[in-house]
């Protein structure tokens, strides 16, 4: 029976699969793309009997596509964190969706796998800049503070990985990089051996230090707003370096605004990590906007709408 990974490209839905077909592996169809290509159901071509697993893409979003590939007989399982709307009730779909601010969809499926392969739920937490739920996920592993400092470099980096407007933005298609993964059922093995990670390491080390020279564009006591230029390294860093300024002031909210190519922004936030509430409610008022309370973005904010979320940013985070 034909099998269909559908799993988002960054930290979280890479290493959410990497869990689930190191207990069960298969040469299945992958389906992915960058961080934000969250439509991905829609490319899901199936049949009765065929077997959908689905990782940390919003249900909202493909709810159109779910319905289609149920209808048809496929057989579908939906791991998430993102905000589900109505989630369906069908003898053949199979939900585990917790939208707890703490949680990611790795660490459902390691919920799901009975702690198998924790050290790469971990990694992806701290990818996700789940830091304090990373490091107490991690406890029954008795990691050095040295190990889970490593994790969090290696969660960051395959997260960093997964941003762009495009896949020729990113240094590896994300089914290539869970190719590079595939082998490894340690991710400190990963770390040691992969040429791939240093790669990314290089990548990620130049692209923070061109983020970081960027000052504020607006910053008041309750949040900052960054504004990065339309050019490959700020598409590939914008929401890894809001990842780090909510860890440099976890008081504040934070907001990167990507200048696009053909106008517009694309829109990273991050809620204040001491209340991570808001950011699905603030992005969700714009046409491509969602996420969940924590985090989350808009595709696409055309500059005409810049002075509103401007406006809704420091309403919500006052």
């Amino acid at each position: 029976m034909p099998l269909i990974d559908v799993f988002n490209g960054d930290a979280d839905g890479i290493c959410a699969l990497h869990q689930l077909r190191l207990i069960d592996p298969a040469d299945s169809e992958l389906i992915t793309g960058p961080k934000r290509d969250i439509g991905l159901l829609k490319r899901v071509n199936a049949q009765a009997g065929d077997c959908i697993t689905v990782l940390d893409i919003a249900l909202s979003k493909n709810r159109d596509a779910l319905d289609r590939l149920l209808e048809a007989g496929a057989h579908v399982r939906y791991f998430d964190h993102h905000q589900p709307g109505d989630i369906p009730a069908h003898p053949h779909f199979e939900a585990h969706i917790d939208t707890d601010a703490n949680v990611c969809t790795s660490l459902l499926v390691n919920r799901y796998l009975q702690g198998r392969h924790l050290a790469w739920a971990v990694t992806a937490a701290f990818g996700d800049n789940l830091v304090d739920a990373a490091r107490q996920a991690a406890a029954p592993l008795n990691l050095s503070a040295g190990q889970l400092t490593q994790l969090q470099s290696l969660g960051e980096c395959l997260n960093y990985n997964g941003y762009g407007e495009a896949l020729d933005d990113l240094f590896f298609d994300p089914a290539e990089l869970y190719g590079q993964l595939r082998p490894f059922a340690d991710p400190f093995a990963f770390a040691a051996e992969s040429p791939a990670y240093r790669v990314l390491q290089a990548g990620y080390r130049d692209d923070m230090a061109r983020a970081i020279a960027v000052g504020a564009a607006e910053m008041r006591a309750a949040g900052r707003i960054f504004m990065l230029p339309a050019e490959k390294w700020a598409r590939r860093i914008s929401g890894v370096f809001g990842n780090r300024l909510a860890v440099e002031s976890p008081a504040q909210a934070h907001a990167v605004l990507t200048a696009k190519p053909g106008g517009g922004y694309v829109v990273s936030v991050r809620a204040p990590l001491v209340d991570r509430a808001g950011a699905d409610e603030l992005c969700s008022q714009f046409d491509s906007g969602g996420g969940r309370k924590g985090a989350a973005g808009i595709n696409h904010l055309p500059a005409s709408e810049l002075g509103r979320f401007i406006a809704s940013f420091f309403e919500i985070y006052k």
